[in-house]
């Protein structure tokens, strides 16, 4: 069978790649092209287009780029017409791929979506789009499957990924590992600013300004493999901080606490044990813009989740150096992180078990034959 596959930005390639694997193992005779990043390039298959060529931020930096985005869609169409792919699978990346999917399903190409996009978030007309343009689609959150239940769509939830990347995974020396990046014996705090540019220009410089106010512990900043060193250099300046770059699991493994940018990551996070503060801030304009369409309670896929404020949510204005003291401080204490780590273990819970990116594949190849 012949697969195309859509992923844009980084959390996306990860549960490409594993889809991929599975696809592979499923189909011993499956041909794969698609647009991702380099976990997915590292699978096999034919890399179309890469997602930093297309990590656009924020309503703004959306409405400057749309020449751009425009020459990417009609690339992909007419990418998709040559390769003739028994079905496109989907990722996330809504705004690029519900339009893709449009014009997919009126050529009579099956269309599936692994990881769905956050209409219970926003715009939750998009879910009327969904019924008309997608033949099967995957959820990676409990409660999605309940959410399209009311919308009368029916959906698979074959438990979430990243159980299977995580549990997978070799365990860390925390001895050998700091050792290997001069890192020292005191307990690590994981900076995670996220992985576009906008984001990270943000964030870091607050992250780093407590640095002097926590000296018994050591601040590691966990780069992007979509950044270099560089880039972080100029925000950095001649602070006292460590950089691990594209090692972001094997550092959580071994970090004493983080501050997260929104996003998967606080999922990954929270996965790994790690107490932690939730940090968002957007451009001025995105963020008014956003906070009017968004109907959510919270920002971060934990707090989602559990349905309740699990961990400490900074968002824009809140999110400042005096905030991120105090909320910092809360979560080196022992009382906080013995309520924290139950919370995280009842989360793990409602996650379902091992194996979704297999089953998931399994049902593709199934509905083809």
């Amino acid at each position: 069978m012949k697969y195309y596959i859509i992923a844009g930005e980084a959390s996306g390639d990860l549960h490409g790649a594993n889809l991929m694997k599975a696809l592979y193992k499923e189909d011993l005779n499956a041909t794969i092209r698609f647009w991702g990043g380099d976990l997915m390039e590292n699978v096999g298959g034919t890399l179309v287009s890469h997602y930093k060529e297309r990590a656009f931020m924020g309503f703004f930096e959306v409405l400057m780029n749309l020449f751009k985005i425009v020459g990417f869609i009609k690339f992909c169409k007419k990418d998709i017409a040559q390769f003739k792919p028994d079905v496109v699978v989907f990722i996330d990346n809504s705004g690029f791929n519900l339009r893709i999917a449009k014009w997919v399903k009126s050529i009579g190409i099956k269309t599936n979506y692994y990881i769905s996009p956050q209409v219970w978030a926003s715009r939750v007309g998009r879910v009327k789009d969904i019924k008309r343009d997608i033949d099967k689609m995957f959820v990676i959150l409990p409660f999605e499957k309940e959410f399209y239940k009311t919308h009368e769509y029916k959906v698979e939830f074959f438990g979430h990924p990243l159980i299977d990347g995580i549990a997978d995974r070799k365990q860390v020396d925390e001895v050998a590992f700091k050792k290997e990046h001069g890192l020292t014996e005191k307990p690590v705090i994981a900076l995670l600013p996220g992985s576009r540019k906008q984001e990270i220009t943000k964030m870091l410089a607050v992250m780093l300004s407590l640095i002097d106010d926590f000296s018994a512990y050591q601040f590691v900043i966990a780069g992007a493999p979509s950044q270099d060193l560089n880039f972080y250099q100029n925000i950095i300046g001649t602070r006292k901080v460590s950089f691990i770059n594209n090692k972001t699991y094997d550092l959580l493994s071994i970090s004493y606490a983080a501050l997260v940018a929104s996003g998967t990551a606080t999922l990954e996070t929270a996965l790994f044990k790690v107490p932690q503060v939730v940090c968002y801030k957007a451009g001025n304009i995105s963020y008014q813009i956003a906070k009017r369409i968004i109907t959510l309670k919270f920002i971060s896929l934990v707090n989602l989740i559990m349905d309740k404020e699990v961990v400490k949510e900074l968002i824009q204005n809140e999110f400042n150096t005096n905030n991120l003291k105090i909320e910092l401080t809360k979560i080196l204490e022992e009382s906080h992180r013995k309520k924290l780590f139950l919370e995280y273990y009842e989360l793990e819970s409602q996650l379902g078990g091992k194996g979704a990116s297999e089953k998931v594949a399994k049902q593709i190849v199934s509905n083809l034959n």
